[in-house]
């Protein structure tokens, strides 16, 4: 990738990262080498506002590991971000689809990840 990668939550920054493509706009949030629209290659990492909207929501009663059951229920929701990308995440139990939400950050099962909150105004 020509342009300067950045380091994101999945690397332990409290930052979520995205792609854009210079020749034809489309944004990606998976990191490739090429973009998945055109097929361009280096689209450049940018960071996200960590604005959106809540696309999806499914609230988890069981947990998948033995680490996870601290957590339950724990909620999990699909973001459509600021940016035009969606993304998974955690976010707060009582989230609703059409939520204005911001993201911050929290440790599930030891690792850093993304934790939506319902925007404040």
């Amino acid at each position: 990738m020509s342009g300067a990668r950045i380091d994101d939550w999945t690397m332990g920054a409290e930052t979520i990262v995205y792609q854009s493509c210079a020749a034809c706009g489309a944004t990606q949030y998976f990191r490739r080498s090429f973009c998945a629209a055109c097929g361009a290659a280096d689209p450049q990492d940018k960071r996200a506002s960590g604005e959106g909207v809540v696309f999806a929501t499914s609230q988890v009663a069981r947990a998948a590991t033995a680490e996870a059951r601290a957590h339950v229920p724990y909620n999990i929701v699909l973001i459509e971000a600021a940016e035009g990308f969606r993304m998974m995440a955690h976010g707060e139990r009582d989230l609703k689809i059409g939520d204005r939400v911001t993201a911050g950050f929290r440790r599930f099962t030891g690792r850093l990840v993304p934790y939506f909150t319902r925007t404040r105004s």
